[in-house]
C-alpha cells in the first residue's frame, strides 16, 4: 500500500529523530540519500559524474539546504558544483560552508553547460507559485530538473499549480510520500528512508500486490452463483456499444455471471454469448450488484430503469447518463440502505455536487460522498475514491491512454464485477481503477515497441493479461 501524508505527518515524525541525532544529521542524511538519486540519474543522462555540471537552485528554508549539501557531496566525487542562492541572506549556513570548502561555486544564473539542476527552492510547507526571482532562474534553463521533495510552485496538499512551477524530471522525497506526489505531474518519484517511524495515513493508494490480495479468485467448491451475478442496464438502440463494453468488462473481469437487461440484448449477446441477456429489467432474475446508466439516455425510460436499480437491495454502481439522472433526483441515493458507488468525471460532479470541482479534488471528491452516502471515483489523470468515511484512495494512471471514448463504460464493468464478487465497495472501485489503468497501458504497448493510440475495446481485451500480471 502507498500512503500519502501531510506536512504535519511529516514534521511530527521528524521531530524525536531530530531532538535524538546530533543537530544537521537528519538533513545530511537526507541531502546524501538525495545526491545519490542524482548521480543515478546524471549517470543514466550522461554517462557518468566526474566533469559533470550540477547547479543547485537554493530557498531560504531546509529544501535548500538538502540542495546544498547534495551538491557537496557531488562535487566531493567529482563533478563541478554551482549554486544559485535566491535569498543569500538566508542560505543554509552549515550547508553553504560545507559546499565552498569543496570547491562549490555561487552563481547568479544557471550556466549553459550545466548537465542537471536541483530545485531547492521550498519545501512542503510552502503554497503558491513560484516567485519572478526563482521563475526567472529556471526559464532560463534547459537543463533537467531533479526537485527536492516537491517541485516547486505546486502545492504540496492538492497538486494544483496557480502559477510558474517546476517541471521537474525527477523528484526526490523523504521520509514518506506526499499527495502532490500522486495528484500532479512530479516526473518519477524516487523515496528516500530517513528512518522516519509514520503510521498509515488516511489518503493512500493500492499496490499490485494489494490488489491481488483483494481480488476474487474461485476457490474448488465455487460456483458461477457463488462468484457474483452482475446486472448490467446500460446501453439503448443509440449507444449500444455501452452496453457491449460494461457487459463484456463485467465478462473479463470474471464475474460468475453477467445478466443483461436492455434494448441492446441482441448485440450484447452476439458479442458476449456467455451472457443471458433480456430486453426487460424485471426479467433479468436475481444479481449480486447491478451496473446502471452507461448509454441509457435521459428519458422516462431511462430514468425508470435507473429507479429499479436504486431501490434494490444490493450495491449498484452509476455512471454517464445515470449521474445525469440523478442530479435531478439525488433522493434516489441518499435514502439507500444498500451501497452505491457513483463514477463521474469533472463535468457529471458539478452537476452532482451543484458547485465547481475547484483545485483540491480529494476534498471535493470527500465532501461530495458524504453528503450522498456514497462512494465517490472521481475520474480524471489522478482517480480519486472516496467513501462517507475512512481511506481516500488515489490512482494514478501515469499517462492518458485510458481518456477514451468508452474507457469509463469499461471500468464500470470491472467495479460491477467486484461489487457482485462481495468486495467493500471503495474497495472494489479502487481495485477496479488500478487495473483498469494497467489494463490501458497493455493495449498501448501492444504490440510495442513504443506505446500507440488505443481503444476502449482494446482496454477490455488486455483486462485479463492485466489481471495475469497482477494476481
Amino acid at each position: 500500500m502507498r500512503y500519502y501524508f501531510t506536512a504535519d505527518a511529516i514534521r511530527a515524525a521528524e521531530a524525536p529523530l531530530l531532538a535524538a541525532l546530533p543537530e544537521g544529521a537528519l538533513m545530511r542524511r537526507a541531502a546524501y540519500g538525495l545526491a545519490v538519486a542524482v548521480a543515478r540519474e546524471l549517470s543514466a543522462r550522461t554517462g557518468g559524474i566526474f566533469g559533470r555540471r550540477v547547479c543547485a537552485v537554493v530557498g531560504s528554508g531546509d529544501n535548500g539546504g538538502d540542495a546544498l549539501w547534495a551538491a557537496t557531496f557531488l562535487r566531493r566525487r567529482g563533478a563541478a558544483a554551482d549554486a544559485v542562492l535566491l535569498n543569500p541572506e538566508r542560505a543554509h549556513r552549515a550547508a553553504l560552508t560545507a559546499f565552498r570548502s569543496a570547491g562549490g561555486r555561487v552563481v547568479q544564473t544557471v550556466s549553459p553547460a550545466t548537465d542537471l539542476v536541483l530545485d531547492g527552492v521550498v519545501g512542503i510547507g510552502a503554497s503558491g507559485p513560484l516567485r519572478p526571482d526563482a521563475a526567472a532562474v529556471f526559464a532560463g534553463t534547459d537543463a533537467p530538473v531533479v526537485a527536492v521533495d516537491v517541485p516547486s510552485g505546486i502545492d504540496v496538499h492538492t497538486g494544483a499549480i496557480s502559477g510558474p512551477a517546476v517541471r521537474a524530471a525527477l523528484t526526490v522525497t523523504f521520509g514518506g510520500l506526499k499527495p502532490v506526489h500522486a495528484l500532479a505531474d512530479c516526473g518519477r518519484v524516487e523515496l528516500v528512508d530517513i528512518g522516519l517511524e509514520l503510521p498509515a495515513a488516511e489518503l493512500r493508494g493500492f499496490e499490485a500486490e494489494d490488489v491481488a490480495a483483494r481480488w476474487p479468485v474461485p476457490g474448488r467448491r465455487d460456483d458461477k452463483y457463488t462468484q457474483g451475478v452482475t446486472g448490467v442496464l446500460a446501453g439503448s438502440h443509440r449507444y449500444p456499444g455501452a452496453a457491449i463494453l460494461s457487459a463484456g468488462a463485467a465478462v473479463a473481469a470474471h464475474s460468475g455471471m453477467v445478466r443483461y437487461a436492455g434494448s441492446a440484448a441482441a448485440e450484447v449477446v452476439s458479442h458476449w454469448p456467455e451472457v443471458v441477456a433480456t430486453p426487460e429489467a424485471a426479467e433479468a432474475g436475481r444479481v449480486q450488484a447491478w451496473v446502471v446508466g452507461p448509454g441509457l439516455g435521459t428519458d422516462a425510460s431511462a430514468e425508470q430503469t435507473l429507479r429499479f436499480a436504486l431501490r434494490s437491495d444490493v450495491p449498484v454502481l452509476v455512471d454517464a447518463d445515470g449521474l445525469t439522472l440523478l442530479a435531478q433526483h439525488p433522493e434516489l441515493v441518499t435514502e439507500r440502505t444498500a451501497p452505491t458507488v457513483l463514477t463521474p468525471h469533472a463535468g457529471e460532479f458539478e452537476r452532482l455536487a451543484g458547485r465547481p470541482l475547484g483545485d483540491d479534488r480529494v476534498s471535493a471528491a470527500r465532501t461530495l460522498a458524504a453528503e450522498l452516502g456514497a462512494v465517490v471515483l472521481l475520474k480524471g489523470h489522478v482517480t480519486v475514491i472516496a467513501a462517507p468515511d475512512g481511506p481516500v484512495y488515489l490512482n494514478p494512471a501515469g499517462g492518458s491512454w485510458a481518456a477514451t471514448a468508452g474507457s469509463g463504460d469499461v471500468l464500470s464493468g470491472i467495479i460491477g464485477a467486484l461489487l457482485a464478487a462481495g468486495l467493500p465497495p471503495v474497495e472494489a472501485a479502487a481495485a477496479a481503477a488500478f487495473v483498469h489503468t494497467r489494463a490501458a497501458a497493455l493495449s498501448a504497448a501492444d504490440p510495442g515497441p513504443a506505446p500507440a493510440p488505443t481503444s476502449a475495446a482494446r482496454i477490455l481485451s488486455h483486462i485479463r493479461a492485466a489481471l495475469a500480471r497482477i494476481l
